[in-house]
């Protein structure tokens, strides 16, 4: 059933057949091919797809298109406007690029049109009317202090017809560069303000078909049975494959091939998400109707549902080799003697719940067969050439019939590194000879992608009374899931970190990363130590109570300085920010606070009680284990005079396409908008490696360094043999060469390039320095960053609310590539280390998924943002690019435990087990007053 409507979009008007159940954004973006609104959910929790209606900001992903008839709708595409053929911003998406409030860029289109249609009815809003207005729109990147200061500053140019102001709060770094360590702006940001950047569900191929996985959506049992007749005759129904249909290998992974890619009849599946068969559709409706039909029986067995029950000797055994993914130890001088010695002995045992990624851009994959007999596979992956592999594996083909294409990613944060859909969509595409698109929903991307380990913490530390640690033991358990994913590397983490950034001289830590019936546990941002933090700063807190000591000298005496030996063994020779960073976040806090950890109570209402909480950490670049840790870039000059710098490292939002750009300016004299920057694909660009655990900034922000220095050497030396000078002699800056008193442009150069008969074109492959794995020497991090966080709780004893009004966070990262950029870095790691500590929880009963909608995960809107003081540190390292470490992680890693030592603080209610849970704290503070 159709219906004709008529609406103007964007000020032209569109007359169109309106579907039965359309919404307004299936219309606008498949229709009308402005894919500018995002879909994030399709439940009108996440804001994504907000456009305006006659004015009003809705959400077009529940808004029927029928409704729409004879209105006036506007999208991101048509705010800005064309001027004399260039292309003018709206005030609002100019402060937005300029205050850096554009990360992943995903959710952007919809903060964007929210605060458009805030300024339209309100000239000169304050905080509150931001935050209200923005309320239900989410931001996984969580830069929402950049994005409130951004909608402001467009208040401001709107009201005075002045340009909008630039952010005065970021300082450049201090150093002699020219340009790494000032603020420069994302290259990407302008597409993603307007509409015009293209993520991978944006995309149409011609004759594309569309696909949908059926999903075991049991536990854990046998498959008995499986019929796929009624699926396959439904009409519009181009194939259905199963197990049998897999041509090759009939497992992938990234580090343990343990993962199926479809379960076959008579084999085990190990959780709800185990995918059964796939369809391939000219239709995703008719897709989803032939998945619903397909019929499977299963020998339900018992479900293992935590990692203490799955190392039990009497359970079922889920993978041929046990329930054992690996036991990770880590040794370092005699236990017996340190407790021994120790005048104060505590131990305690903690628990860290699941949580999820919540990216606002859902997975998608199109694989397009391309005539030569390769493969084409556009996707935002984390890892192209590990897709690659893995891909190739499955169909029994040559990795060089496989072309992963990257597309810009809305978020990852380690949730989008294992394979997703690729490989469905390869075997169907090969199977059809037609491009297939898969695309989760947010119910399929909850049940099925790896999240965060969900673990149990035993702590143990011995301590003298002055305060020293002399012995630390703790026992982990992780929950890795059903399959291996990345959990031996993040639990590795975990083990490695769990006694803390502190100089001990005796530690023992045992780790069982164990098999479940649970969804997969894989990377995500802290990479397992945001778990082991958590214990182990609340026992530091602990032990200050019980010594009478300050939490903040206790943790300045024990910390990791240089000269220091770490958990695992190494002498720690340079780089070590972490007393700087104590002592200026403790600087800070006492600004605000002279005496922070004494609970304040609100003259006003005597309910309500304030107190501030501290905590340390310090998490390894993501180097180590005693593999090699290799990036490759290209840098190449072109005719125009112009760069590119080329590698296949992901870009999710982090900045890495920045810190590329940056680096290769440097080294080469020219502004930022003289290089450009070719990311994840695996035929046009060298291997990057995976985008995971921080590691990206020191490796390829290396790479591309290299290359550029080596592309400037040769320079030096062809122009220094036509101009009968020594290469030292040889200046590059403000965009030029400069040679014996000539000036040659970058064109001029080219040209003698050529005519000596060279390429301006270099590759550099850059390998870190050599690590060691654990029982040869220790796992070797020498690459630390350090990062340090005070947080200020109000408490509401009555209702047991948190509210967190304060964080100040410094973070040693070497040095700062780009202070613009590592702001929004520290704000949504502080923002998601809230959310990992107050709101979120992925809640699995015996196996069966609970959190299957995003209206049922409560990520942190901007609603809960408190004021975020970030302080820049910068202990340079040799080997990092111009001394740079990583900061993805480091700034949400101690966020947790700075607000559960807050709480306990404020109203003495000490936790642990997360998520905080309010009803805990009313509840015991209400039979402490009943006593």
């Amino acid at each position: 059933m159709t219906n004709q409507i008529s609406l103007n979009v964007n000020g032209k008007q569109y007359s169109v057949e309106s579907l039965a159940g359309e919404t307004l954004s299936t219309l606008l973006r498949e229709r009308l091919r402005l894919t500018g609104t995002k879909i994030g959910c399709e439940e009108a929790e996440c804001g994504a797809c907000t456009v305006l209606v006659d004015g009003e900001p809705m959400m077009s992903c529940v808004y029927p298109a029928a409704r729409a008839d004879g209105k006036t709708i506007v999208t991101i595409e048509g705010l800005a406007q064309r001027v004399h053929e260039e292309m003018k911003l709206h005030p609002l998406q100019e402060a937005f690029v300029e205050h850096g409030a554009v990360q992943c860029g995903f959710c952007i289109p919809g903060q964007i049109m929210t605060a458009y249609a805030l300024l339209k009815r309100n000239s000169n809003p304050n905080s509150e009317d931001i935050r209200f207005a923005l309320k239900d729109t989410l931001c996984r990147c969580a830069g929402y202090p950049s994005i409130e200061n951004a909608i402001i500053a467009a208040a401001q140019a709107l009201r005075t017809g002045e340009p909008v102001q630039r952010p005065t709060h970021i300082p450049d770094s201090v150093h002699e560069h020219k340009t790494v360590g000032r603020m420069h702006l994302r290259p990407e940001a302008v597409e993603k303000v307007t509409g015009q950047a293209i993520y991978t569900d944006d995309l149409k191929f011609d004759g594309m078909l569309y696909a949908k996985v059926k999903r075991a959506m049991i536990p854990h049992g046998f498959l008995k049975k499986l019929d796929v007749s009624k699926a396959k005759a439904v009409k519009g129904v181009a194939a259905v494959v199963t197990a049998e249909d897999v041509p090759a290998e009939k497992n992938h992974g990234l580090v343990i091939f343990d993962w199926p890619v479809m379960v076959g009849v008579g084999e085990r599946v190990r959780y709800v998400g185990d995918a059964l068969a796939v369809v391939a559709a000219e239709s995703q409706e008719i897709a989803d109707q032939a998945a619903a039909l397909i019929e499977a029986e299963f020998d339900l067995q018992p479900v293992i549902t935590n990692p203490v029950m799955a190392r039990q000797a009497d359970v079922p055994q889920i993978h041929e080799k046990g329930n054992l993914l690996k036991h990770i130890k880590v040794r370092k001088g005699d236990m017996d003697a340190g407790f021994a010695k120790a005048d104060v002995i505590l131990e305690h045992t903690f628990h860290t719940q699941t949580t999820d990624h919540a990216f606002i851009e859902p997975e998608c994959s199109i694989a397009v067969p391309l005539a030569d007999g390769r493969m084409e596979i556009y996707v935002g992956s984390q890892i192209p050439y590990q897709d690659r592999t893995q891909v190739a594996r499955v169909l029994g083909w040559d990795e060089s019939r496989i072309r992963i294409v990257g597309q810009l990613m809305g978020g990852g944060f380690g949730g989008k590194e294992d394979v997703m859909g690729q490989i469905h969509t390869a075997m169907l595409a090969n199977l059809t000879g037609r491009p297939v698109k898969l695309l989760f929903d947010r119910q399929e991307s909850l049940l099925v992608h790896p999240k965060r380990h969900a673990t149990q913490i035993r702590v143990k530390l011995g301590a003298m009374k002055d305060g020293r640690l002399v012995a630390a033991e703790t026992e982990l358990y992780g929950d890795t899931g059903a399959y291996a994913s990345l959990g031996e590397k993040v639990m590795t983490r975990a083990t490695t970190h769990s006694a803390g950034p502190y100089d001990i001289e005796n530690v023992r830590a045992d780790c069982y990363a164990m098999y479940t019936n649970n969804p997969p546990a894989g990377a995500f941002r802290g990479f397992g130590v945001t778990q082991s933090a958590f214990a182990v700063e609340t026992m530091m807190d602990k032990l200050a109570e019980t010594l009478n000591i300050d939490p903040v000298e206790l943790r300045r005496m024990n910390a990791l300085h240089v000269g220091s030996v770490t958990n695992t063994g190494q002498e720690l020779k340079e780089s070590v920010g972490l007393t700087e960073c104590i002592d200026r976040v403790n600087a800070q806090m006492r600004i605000f606070d002279p005496a922070p950890f004494t609970p304040k109570v609100d003259a006003t209402n005597p309910n309500l009680v304030r107190a501030w909480g501290f905590a340390s950490a310090y998490k390894n670049t993501g180097l180590g284990g005693g593999a090699p840790d290799i990036s490759g870039a290209d840098v190449e000059l072109y005719e125009d005079g112009t760069f590119q710098v080329r590698s296949s490292a992901a870009e999710l939002g982090q900045g890495l396409v920045t810190v590329m750009r940056l680096t290769v300016a440097e080294e080469l004299g020219v502004s930022p908008e003289a290089v450009r920057v070719l990311v994840m694909d695996t035929d046009l660009t060298p291997n990057g490696g995976p985008t995971t655990a921080s590691r990206q900034t020191f490796v390829t922000g290396n790479a591309s360094r290299y290359a550029a220095k080596t592309l400037r050497d040769q320079i030096s030396a062809s122009l220094a043999e036509k101009f009968d000078v020594r290469p030292e002699q040889i200046r590059f800056e403000e965009g030029v060469v400069r040679v014996n008193g000539n000036v040659l442009t970058y064109p001029q150069v080219y040209k003698e390039m050529l005519a000596m008969g060279q390429q301006p074109r270099v590759r550099y492959e850059y390998e870190a320095p050599k690590t060691q794995p654990l029982g040869t020497g220790g796992d070797m991090h020498f690459a630390f960053s350090f990062g340090v966080q005070a947080a200020e709780v109000e408490v509401n004893k009555r209702t047991g609310e948190v509210r967190v009004l304060r964080v100040v966070s410094a973070n040693d990262v070497g040095m700062a590539i780009n202070p613009l950029g590592l702001q929004g870095q520290v704000e949504g790691g502080v923002m998601m280390g809230l959310g990992n500590c107050l709101t979120e929880d992925f809640i699995v009963e015996d196996g069966n998924v609970v959190t299957d909608r995003l209206a049922r995960y409560r990520v942190p809107g901007i609603m809960l943002t408190p004021e975020i003081t970030a302080i820049i540190v910068e202990h340079p390292i040799a080997a990092g690019p111009y001394g740079a470490k990583g900061v993805g992680e480091i700034s949400s890693i101690p966020t947790t435990p700075a607000i559960t030592n807050a709480i306990y603080n404020a109203v003495g209610v000490r936790f642990d087990k997360l998520p905080v849970d309010q009803e805990v704290i009313a509840r015991e503070l209400w039979e402490r007053e009943a006593k």
